[in-house]
């Protein structure tokens, strides 16, 4: 007769809905990459240490390693919209999870991503055509930036 096997832990964790896939694509779309870390060209990885409440959400975070110029900020503020699946027997008994996660920034993909704080520049382009009847047209191209 076998035996019955027991689980691994006593408490089951706290799963995010799609697993950890899933909370990567959410991270990577609801990220604003700083745009003071973007004009300091500043990458790294922000390391957080989560709290998450018996109902599967986050109360709070704290910053174990950041890399600044607004990317620590940015971090919390996405991981507190971090909604986790927690087993219906931990409901019983009001209990606090922690969980670490890293949040990474790049500028290599920040180009493509929406910035928050960052300069919209207006450009004007303006092309003059100088018509001549014996000689070929001559054109001049201006651009401004502002």
């Amino acid at each position: 007769m076998p035996r019955e096997r027991k689980t691994k832990s006593f408490l089951p964790k706290p799963i995010y809905r799609g697993g950890g896939k899933a909370m990567s694509k959410f991270i990577a779309d609801q990220i604003q990459y700083p745009g003071e870390a973007i004009q300091h060209k500043i990458e790294g990885t922000v390391v957080l240490r989560v709290q998450i409440d018996y109902k599967g959400k986050v109360i709070g975070s704290k910053i174990r390693s950041g890399i600044g110029y607004g990317c620590n900020e940015e971090a919390q503020r996405v991981v507190s919209l971090l909604s986790f699946d927690i087993d219906n027997k931990v409901r019983r008994g009001k209990v606090l999870f922690h969980r670490t996660i890293n949040i990474h920034f790049q500028l290599s993909k920040a180009s493509s991503k929406k910035t928050a704080g960052s300069d919209n520049q207006t450009q004007l382009s303006y092309v003059i055509t100088e018509k001549k009847k014996d000689k070929p047209s001559t054109s001049y191209n201006y651009t401004i930036t502002y």
